[in-house]
């Protein structure tokens, strides 16, 4: 998802504390895939209510969005639009990847192979119009805003903080610097201790936060070279060139200057290349928006996760009265951020 260039990027790591006070621009079909990805059974079984419906999602924005609030950050959330045409290919792969997935899953389920099956039910998540409807009415109960972009979410999320509507965004990814976010922050969603892949080894993830102007700075290039080098590796509009990773491809840019002098030197061709850059360079945003976050709905929680998915209500109830009490440290009211 997005173009791997995260080898090339300076990172800080920051205790959650520090983003208190703070507005975070929420890629929300990033977010969301995560709590997807990570809030499963043993077997990789995705949490359910009785009807079949599946609620990780659900309960990844209740409580982690409870725990974040807690911390006194304030999130938005940003849905992505239409994509473009430019998109079509890399949507295709993810549905043959996540089918394939699915298969493996299955199989792995009936050889016993826990470790494996957990891994490809992570790789078979999917973020559907149900998930994300179901996910917008319970932000809205819990007072959280949330943005509906244009086309890329990452771009409206960017566009936010440049305009500075929000401070960071919250993104796994790294498109937010591409389409010029100042501030990135990573692992919001998986903050705490986390086991590593096929290993017995737990390791306390935290926040990173990721500066482009330093990053920039510390690599020896400008932003339009930046998105240069993702397209030499692949974003989601184009494959990238053969045999050309990130570190290949920052030397090429600060040797050539710029992406078409690349393309002359290594004779190579990247289709609608124009079009691509002009995404990240001028993406479909919006100025369209109001954020304001409200009380939370205690009522209309425990109606739409107790009684329409199965959740504990003695649970829920504990997230709820968290919600209304405090939005961080010092056990600040939520009176203060209205």
């Amino acid at each position: 998802m997005g173009t791997d260039i995260g080898d090339l990027l300076k990172k800080q790591q920051v205790e959650i504390s520090e983003l208190s006070h703070k507005v975070v621009a929420v890629d929300a079909y990033n977010m969301l895939y995560q709590f997807l990805s990570i809030i499963r059974q043993r077997d990789g079984t995705p949490l359910k209510d009785s009807r079949g419906n599946t609620t990780s999602h659900l309960s990844g924005i209740l409580y982690r969005m409870t725990s974040l609030m807690e911390e006194g950050i304030k999130p938005v959330f940003v849905f992505d639009g239409k994509p473009s045409h430019l998109k079509d290919r890399i949507i295709e792969k993810r549905m043959a990847d996540r089918e394939s997935a699915t298969i493996k899953w299955e199989e792995a389920k009936e050889k016993g192979l826990a470790e494996e099956a957990y891994m490809y039910a992570q790789a078979s998540s999917k973020v559907t119009k149900e998930i994300t409807d179901d996910s917008r009415r319970l932000l809205l109960a819990m007072g959280i805003p949330w943005v509906d972009a244009p086309s890329e979410g990452e771009a409206q999320a960017a566009h936010m903080v440049i305009k500075g509507n929000a401070n960071y965004v919250a993104s796994q990814d790294y498109d937010s610097l591409l389409f010029g976010a100042p501030l990135v922050v990573r692992n919001l969603s998986i903050t705490g201790k986390r086991k590593l892949p096929k290993k017995n080894i737990f390791v306390d993830v935290k926040p990173e936060i990721m500066k482009l102007k330093e990053n920039l700075a510390e690599l020896g290039i400008n932003h339009s070279q930046l998105i240069d080098i993702a397209l030499c590796v692949g974003t989601d509009y184009n494959p990238g060139l053969e045999k050309i990773g990130p570190k290949k491809a920052l030397k090429l840019i600060k040797e050539h200057g710029n992406i078409e002098k690349v393309l002359q030197a290594v004779g190579q061709n990247i289709e609608n290349l124009q079009e691509i850059k002009d995404i990240f360079l001028n993406p479909s945003v919006t100025d369209n928006y109001a954020l304001k976050w409200k009380k939370p709905d205690t009522h209309a929680i425990i109606a739409f996760l107790c009684e329409e998915h199965d959740f504990s209500k003695d649970r829920v109830m504990k997230a709820c009265q968290r919600l209304e009490t405090t939005s961080g440290p010092g056990q600040r009211t939520l009176d203060q951020w209205f």
